[in-house]
């Protein structure tokens, strides 16, 4: 059904002209109102209003940028004048040029995006960029009055005096008994000297687990001989070791003599692994490799002058990471040395992963005698023996380590002592004592450290 539309009518008054049509005159306003002008004239003023918006977020967000800054350049500011101040004399041992640079090309970064997002000069940005600018010539200025290395040697001046003053303090454990190596007539460790970093190790900072130091054996022909063993960087594989025939061959590494553990087999161009070892718990004496041997509870020694290898099982003992150090893997058999002789400790099933000491027979690789401890394995970092009395060690913080155990095998007696040792970096991959010179060897995170030990008398 159609309705038809219904619209406002007026009628009009009209005229027939000479065709006989019904005229009329309608008169229509001038000005008709611009509903569509009005339209777009609402539409710039909300896109508007929104650009006005837009602009004063950006004004909060560059009045915020300047005042950060402001504040950087006051630090930096002050940094460099203390610097200043310091410039005829010893530079301060916190200086750092090369921090001091990245913080003024981050303030150059950050005031010329300030620049760019402006589009156009600014008084306040302009001044900061041109004082950053200052700063950094200041900077390089005063890096040069360091070219000579007055700076790296004035630190190691003040490191040797710090030595020197822990040399002072340990003298007061020391008599003439002391400088008796070999001798066990004292009452056990009075404290450990401050580590010396003697070098990273050969392999560099990927191989990172590992031992090292010098033979430890009272009767060695060979006391100048350091030896190098870091593992591969799988942390488990030991393969190849060096030795060097003097402590300055050692730090210049010059003259090395390489030796490696596994055997190329020629007819399948692969190689046979059966002799090299796992872990880090190696020590050289009398002239031989002591270490676990790969994937077994195996005893190997390698004669360093005929490369011929012997081995024998650790009744009993467990390997392939059941209970090693904590933080270190695979050194569930970790050998030792002091005045009395090789040992060795490990743990077994059977006492749930408690340290075992082993008296080591040099001639049988067998065990002439065990001591069974009450030490959890896993709850030290490392162990090493000092005349015959187990010393384990155990994490304080990344750069503090405990020696807080003890066991004495000729008393069967265990206790708790607190003797702080420090450390270069976070995890003792290894830990030995050698009688020859009363140092312990540390290996720490691929770093070759050395401390001297100080007794009780």
């Amino acid at each position: 059904m159609n309705i038809p539309l219904q619209r406002d009518t007026k009628t009009v008054s009209g005229a027939l002209n000479k065709n006989n049509q019904c005229v009329c005159n309608v008169v229509l306003p001038e000005n008709q109102f611009p509903a569509q002008r009005l339209e777009d004239l609402e539409n710039t003023a909300h896109s508007l209003n929104t650009s006005v918006l837009q602009e004063m977020d950006k004004l909060q967000d560059y009045e915020n940028k300047l005042t950060a800054l402001k504040e950087q350049l006051e630090n930096l500011t002050q940094k460099v004048d203390q610097m200043k101040i310091n410039t005829g004399e010893a530079l301060p041992s916190n200086v750092s040029f090369e921090h001091l640079r990245v913080e003024v090309k981050e303030m150059e970064a950050l005031v010329q995006a300030l620049q760019s997002s402006i589009n156009g000069s600014n008084s306040n940005v302009d001044n900061i960029y041109n004082e950053v600018q200052n700063i950094s010539d200041t900077v390089n200025q005063l890096e040069a009055f360091d070219k000579n290395n007055v700076l790296a040697t004035r630190r190691e001046i003040d490191s040797l005096r710090k030595r020197l003053e822990d040399c002072k303090t340990n003298s007061s454990y020391m008599d003439a008994g002391q400088n008796k190596y070999g001798m066990c007539d004292h009452k056990g460790i009075a404290r450990i000297s401050k580590p010396t970093v003697v070098q990273l190790n050969w392999r560099g900072f990927e191989h990172r687990h590992g031992a090292w130091g010098k033979d430890s054996s009272m009767k060695t022909s060979m006391k100048n001989m350091y030896w190098v063993a870091p593992l591969e960087a799988d942390g488990r594989l030991l393969d190849t070791f060096r030795i060097y025939a003097t402590e300055e061959d050692l730090r210049v590494s010059r003259n090395p003599t390489e030796k490696k553990l596994s055997v190329l087999i020629k007819s399948t161009s692969r190689w046979n692994y059966t002799n090299s070892g796992q872990g880090s718990g190696i020590i050289v004496h009398n002239n031989s490799l002591y270490y676990n041997c790969y994937n077994s509870r195996d005893i190997c020694r390698y004669n360093l002058e005929t490369s011929k290898v012997t081995r024998k099982a650790l009744t009993n003992a467990v390997y392939n990471n059941r209970f090693s150090y904590a933080g270190v893997p695979f050194q569930d058999i970790d050998f030792a040395a002091d005045e009395k002789g090789m040992w060795v400790m490990y743990a077994t099933e059977k006492n749930v992963g408690n340290i075992i000491i082993g008296k080591l027979n040099v001639s049988t690789l067998g065990v002439d005698r065990m001591w069974v401890t009450s030490q959890y394995k896993p709850g030290v970092t490392n162990a090493f023996m000092v005349c015959g009395v187990l010393y384990a060690t155990r994490p304080v913080s990344t750069r503090k380590e405990e020696i807080f155990y003890m066991y004495d095998t000729k008393t069967g007696k265990e206790g708790k002592l607190s003797i702080m040792l420090d450390k270069v970096t976070e995890t003792v991959e290894s830990l030995n004592y050698n009688p020859n010179d009363k140092k312990l060897y540390m290996m720490s995170d691929g770093y070759q450290t050395v401390y001297d030990v100080s007794f009780k008398y």
